[in-house]
């Protein structure tokens, strides 16, 4: 068995981090390629990532960097088919729903290569996000999907997608939480941010449909309104900063704003918190893993399984409601179910499952 891992943004490190791991151990490293697409391409985006998790430095750099949806599938595609036909896997790993993924899968399948999908056939049923195109394409050029969540089962088979190509495994990132959990818990970054553990809100807005119009500056406002009641600590994403400037936004009173930080602070962060304010997808999951209030500020979310679990609130596209999590907080459960298999031992699930495959 020969793979070849390709990871680009910051939630693939994460989810790939352990699989990476898994399958060094069961195959051993030669039979194990990482190809760095450079879809996130600054430090606090990427290297760190392979700083703290582990992850082995990259065979491949691609550096496919940003642009449209289109330019970054198109670079990807372009210089990864000689790497393919180099490296000649027997399968290609692609995590998520990200331009990385889809532009891998895509250019796998054209090579007569099989690709195996992990956090496969998840839903949000809203085509017009990018991530919904890249996930539902990806499910289906796959020979191997790795689910993390009953839903995708449902998903799949509701689709078209054969029985036998999905293996329920639970969840990858989850994995990374739990072996990092010990370092993070002793990070202290709360403090190191001025605020005290349990008395904040920590921020994390990044998709186009909040930032790149004028919900941004409205969600400014709210968030300058629940910091009277609550800190709000913000590690602005590069995007969502460089809107800001345009905007010239900048933060209120009470609203502490800095650069991105590294995963094990944000884990830290997080844990920490007395709720999180996200539009992301995997901060859904890692809170509901900890036991802390995530709000989301979407329409909808392809994660399910954290709403059920009561940790997960959606609000809507609509920053006004922002200021309601003060008052909600009261409501939230005491202590969260986590979901089936979300128990640290996914990727090696994945790597059994590749050695029979």
């Amino acid at each position: 068995m020969r793979l070849l891992h390709v990871v680009g943004t910051r939630p693939n490190f994460v989810k790939m981090a352990p699989v990476i791991a898994a399958c060094r151990e069961r195959f051993g490293a030669e039979a194990n390629v990482v190809v760095h697409t450079g879809q996130h391409y600054d430090r606090a985006m990427s290297d760190v990532f392979f700083d703290e998790l582990g992850v082995p430095v990259p065979d491949h750099m691609l550096g496919a960097g940003s642009g449209s949806h289109s330019e970054m599938t198109a670079r990807v595609l372009e210089r990864l088919e000689p790497v393919i036909r180099e490296e000649a896997p027997d399968l290609v790993l692609v995590p998520g729903d990200v331009n990385s993924t889809l532009a891998a899968a895509l250019c796998a399948a054209r090579c007569g290569v099989g690709v195996g999908h992990v956090e496969s056939g998840l839903r949000s049923r809203d085509r017009g996000m990018p991530e919904e195109i890249n996930r539902i394409a990806t499910d289906h050029l796959s020979a191997v999907c790795f689910l993390h969540s009953s839903e995708a089962i449902e998903n799949l088979l509701a689709e078209g997608v054969p029985e036998e190509r999905l293996s329920f495994v639970g969840n990858t990132m989850i994995d990374t939480l739990v072996a990092l959990e010990e370092r993070f818990r002793e990070r202290g970054a709360a403090r190191a941010a001025g605020v005290e553990p349990g008395s904040y809100l920590l921020v994390t807005l990044h998709r186009p449909a909040l930032v790149d119009g004028p919900l941004l500056a409205d969600a400014m406002s709210a968030l300058a309104e629940v910091a009277a009641e609550l800190p709000v600590v913000f590690p602005v994403h590069p995007r969502t900063r460089a809107r800001m400037e345009g905007l010239g936004l900048s933060g209120r009173a009470g609203v502490h704003l800095s650069e991105p930080v590294g995963y094990l602070d944000f884990l830290s962060l997080e844990a920490d918190a007395a709720a999180v304010l996200t539009d992301s997808g995997g901060i859904q999951e890692e809170t509901t893993y900890l036991g802390v209030p995530c709000f989301t500020l979407r329409e909808n979310t392809e994660r399910p399984v954290t709403v059920r679990a009561g940790t997960n609130v959606l609000l809507g596209l609509d920053p006004a409601r922002i200021a309601e999590i003060p008052h909600r907080l009261g409501s939230a459960p005491d202590k969260a179910e986590v979901p089936e298999k979300w128990d640290g031992e996914a990727a090696r699930r994945i790597a059994r499952i590749l050695s029979d495959w």
